[in-house]
């Protein structure tokens, strides 16, 4: 059985982005919730589609691969953009479970695409706060 990705993990990310700027006092406490949401949101995307890839390698088994590089690049670029040491934290734990599933698919082997998932949920979560 294949793994797939929570699709309310992409669903609650796109909440967030609409709930955040609700919820913030100042004015940069509201942009720093737009962008953390926005970033959830892209970051859920990025997540969704390596699950896609992943599914449909039999179409196009190099899709997994390219969809796990994407998420890591924007992974790099939040990175360097975020200054919030529970953002960061989760930048890193969904950037090891990104680089978990690629070795696995170089490897030949089915990648566990479930902590990828969670690892994702985690990020949405520090954002939510």
């Amino acid at each position: 059985m294949q793994p797939s990705i929570n699709r309310s993990t992409t669903l609650a990310a796109a909440a967030l982005i609409l709930l955040l700027p609700l919820s913030a006092v100042s004015c940069s406490a509201a942009q720093k919730a737009v962008d953390c949401g926005s970033t959830a949101v892209k970051i859920a995307g990025d997540v969704a589609d390596a699950g896609t890839a992943y599914n449909n390698a039999d179409k196009d088994p190099q899709a997994a691969g390219k969809a796990l590089q994407k998420l890591k690049q924007d992974l790099d670029q939040i990175g360097r953009n975020s200054s919030d040491t529970d953002l960061a934290k989760a930048v890193d734990d969904l950037r090891t479970q990104a680089d978990k599933a690629q070795q696995a698919i170089n490897d030949k082997q089915t990648p566990d695409l479930k902590p990828l998932g969670d690892a994702a949920a985690q990020l949405t979560k520090v954002c939510a706060k």
